[in-house]
């Protein structure tokens, strides 16, 4: 059983952020965080905690129903919606778990002048489709423009930023493997 898991799939959808779990806990963002990532485990009181923000009873959070077919649909309600008003992002997690899978897509919408979060470099590989608008990558020192319709497919292995270079706004999906959105 992984509890880690469970509980962020839990927390996704109940549709909360790490910081509003930790605020209805008692808990940082930091330790949900920690704990989302298997870094640190919950006492038995801070998980029952938890569970009880999450809705989940102990008996059923404990039940191993991991031989349950894999889950194909995902409607849009259960999307998880991020907002960023002041990098001027808007982020869709499209699967609910993706975050456990090995690939997770997100639909990324840049307002003009946006820019989605700089990232630090990483082992995951990175393919990005621009649906509407222009954007410029920037990897290290290079940059890449891209228009709708094209994609760019990179090694996530230095630092990289993704803005919206157009004077409309900028929709992409992100696919990444090795999570680190």
């Amino acid at each position: 059983m992984q509890i880690w898991k469970k509980i962020k799939q839990l927390r996704l959808k109940k549709g909360l952020t790490q910081e509003e779990l930790g605020e209805r806990t008692d808990l940082s963002k930091g330790f949900i965080s920690q704990l989302e990532r298997d870094i640190n485990s919950p006492s038995i009181e801070t998980l029952f905690s938890i569970l009880n923000v999450l809705g989940s009873k102990p008996k059923d959070f404990f039940d191993d129903d991991d031989h349950s077919r894999t889950k194909v649909y995902y409607p849009k309600e259960e999307q998880t919606i991020y907002l960023d008003d002041e990098k001027k992002y808007k982020l869709h997690w499209l699967i609910s778990e993706s975050n456990e899978n090995e690939m997770e897509p997100v639909l990324i919408s840049l307002d003009i002048g946006g820019q989605f979060k700089q990232f630090e470099p990483s082992l995951s590989e990175t393919f990005i489709y621009v649906l509407q608008g222009k954007v410029t990558l920037t990897i290290g020192k290079q940059n890449y423009i891209a228009t709708a319709g094209e994609s760019l497919y990179f090694d996530a292995s230095d630092n990289h930023l993704l803005q919206n270079a157009a004077e409309e706004i900028s929709k992409v999906i992100y696919v990444v493997n090795n999570s680190y959105l």
